[in-house]
Formats: structure tokens, C-alpha cells, sequence
């Protein structure tokens, strides 16, 4: 065993998903288009939000945040994968493991941020619409926009720093598309309790903080609505937060399947199905959700249309 904070490891071998040629292939082709309309999909709503004076408003400036995020997020991801389907070699070294790893799990915390943002944006929108205007202004939008971005990578910076430090003796192979954190520690040779504990402690303060801040924000966004008289007005009312309640539902269910575990017995092929869906097609699917389901976005996108 390796002592001290020395790496004999450079290099990793990302397993992907094991198959034929022609199911490698036919997996590029499938992530490629994903990833094509992932990105479109994300910029078409930054474009909107920049464009049309209506949408200048403090949830659609936290949308544009969500989007340029997911644009990121995957591609943090899917480049190298689209590296280990149609070639030989399956190689990454440590730096770009490390780096990979540092983005996505930073962006990840970003993300459970900002939506917990978005989710008291809701709660100020409908449960306090008289003052919404004076509280939510551009000056405490761009500060919550900010302060989720600079605290979610603050956050795994530390992680990041100790992973930095672990000795990888061998083997090589991480059973995963991406250099994930748990498949790449059970490769280290040298005790990580000091990490695992620091990254349990910072995944509980993201998670739970934010899912507390969404969950409370809710709550009364609910009973808020439960007290409109009419049904017309309560549906119109919760038609303004259904997008982003769609969107918060997702994430936190892939997250409690991956990170909350009962037993270390996941399987890691169903492992990787949900990260799939986390990583490439949530990003996605996201665009379009807040399309369909946000009755302003979807006027925007008419008068676009007319206009070409």
C-alpha cells in the first residue's frame, strides 16, 4: 500500500456500457441527438428570455440560469462518452477524472440551489404578490443567482482537494460512464473516512438544505392556492409553478435513488440508467417542460415563429 499523498494511478479506464459494436454505435447516435436538442432546446429559452421584454422577469432570469446550467452539466459528461463509444480506448487520466468530476458534482450542487431559489421566487410570487416586486428586485435576483453558483462549487471544492490527495494503487477500471465519486474512491488504496464524511456532510447540507427551502416553500405555496375560491383562479395561480415543480420532482427522485441508499447492493447497471437520465436526458427534457407547461413561454414562442 501506497502511504502518504502520493498517486502511482495517471490514468483510469471508464468501463461505459459494455456491448457489440453496433450497440456502441447506436448509443452514440441516440446520445448525439439528445445532446443536440439538449442544447438547442436550453439556448432557444436563453434566447427568449434575452429577446422578449415580457419574459425580463426575476423566474425567467432564474430559468435562463437553469438552462445555461444544464447546457454545461452535460456537457461536463457527454463529450468523453462520446469518446469511449467510438474508440478503442477507454483511458482518462486523473487530472481530466478529477476536473470531470470537480464540474458535474459542482454544477450538481448549483443546480439543487437554484432551484431552491426558484422555488421561494414561486413563494414570494403567489403568497405575497403585493410586495413581490419590491423584494424580488434585480438587485436580490442576480445576488441569489450568483450565490447559488459560487456555493455550489465552493462546496465540492473541498471534496475535490481530498480526492486530490487519495492514492489510486490499482485496479484501473471504474465501472461507469464518467469518473463517478463512489466508483472512483473504492479504487484508493489510502483511508478515506476523512472524505466520505466530508462529502456526506456536504451532500446532506446541499440535498437536505435545499429540499427543506423547496418543501417549506410549497407548503405554503399550496395552502396559499387551497384558498382561492374559484377553481379557474387556483388553476391558473398553480399553472405559474407546475413547471418548476415538474423539474424539482425529477431531480430529487433520480437523487434519493443514487445517494440515498438503504444497502450497498444498487445495481450498477440500474445505476447507471438513472445517472443517464440525471445527466443526459433531465438537461433535455427540462426546455420542454417549462415550454408545455408555462402558458407565457409558450405565447413567446408563437410570435417567434410568426416572425420567421
Amino acid at each position: 500500500m501506497v502511504k502518504g499523498n502520493q498517486t502511482n494511478v495517471k490514468e483510469f479506464i471508464l468501463l461505459g456500457f459494455p456491448g457489440s459494436h453496433y450497440f456502441q454505435n447506436s448509443l452514440f447516435m441516440l446520445f448525439f441527438f439528445m445532446y443536440l436538442l439538449t442544447l438547442i432546446g436550453n439556448i432557444t429559452i436563453i434566447c427568449l428570455v434575452q429577446t422578449y421584454h415580457r419574459l425580463r422577469t426575476p423566474m425567467y432570469y432564474f430559468l435562463c440560469n437553469l438552462s445555461f446550467l444544464e447546457i454545461w452539466y452535460t456537457t461536463a459528461t457527454i463529450p468523453k462518452t462520446f469518446t469511449n463509444l467510438i474508440s478503442q480506448s477507454k483511458t482518462i487520466s486523473f487530472l481530466s477524472c478529477l476536473l470531470q468530476m470537480y464540474f458535474v458534482f459542482s454544477l450538481g450542487c448549483t443546480e439543487f440551489l437554484l432551484l431552491a431559489v426558484m422555488a421561494y421566487d414561486r413563494y414570494l410570487a403567489i403568497c405575497h404578490p403585493l410586495r413581490y416586486s419590491s423584494i424580488m428586485n434585480s438587485t436580490l435576483s442576480t445576488q441569489l443567482a450568483i450565490g447559488s453558483w459560487v456555493g455550489g462549487f465552493l462546496t465540492f471544492s473541498v471534496p475535490a482537494f481530498l480526492i486530490s490527495r487519495l492514492s489510486f494503487c490499482g485496479p484501473t477500471v471504474i465501472n461507469h460512464f464518467f469518473c463517478d465519486i463512489d466508483s472512483c474512491i473504492e479504487l484508493s488504496c489510502t483511508d478515506t473516512c476523512l472524505f466520505e464524511m466530508v462529502y456526506i456532510s456536504m451532500c446532506f447540507i446541499v440535498i437536505l438544505g435545499s429540499c427543506a427551502v423547496t418543501l417549506v416553500s410549497y407548503i405554503y405555496i399550496i395552502s396559499t392556492i387551497l384558498r382561492i375560491p374559484s377553481a379557474q383562479g387556483q388553476k391558473k395561480v398553480f399553472s405559474t409553478c407546475s413547471a418548476h415543480l415538474t423539474v424539482v420532482v425529477i431531480l430529487y427522485g433520480c437523487s434519493i435513488f443514487l445517494y440515498v441508499k438503504t444497502s450497498k447492493q444498487n445495481s450498477l447497471d440500474m445505476n447507471k440508467i438513472v445517472t443517464v437520465f440525471v445527466t443526459i436526458v433531465t438537461p433535455l427534457l427540462n426546455p420542454f417542460i417549462y415550454t408545455l407547461r408555462n402558458k407565457d413561454v409558450k405565447e413567446t414562442l408563437r410570435k417567434a415563429f410568426r416572425r420567421t
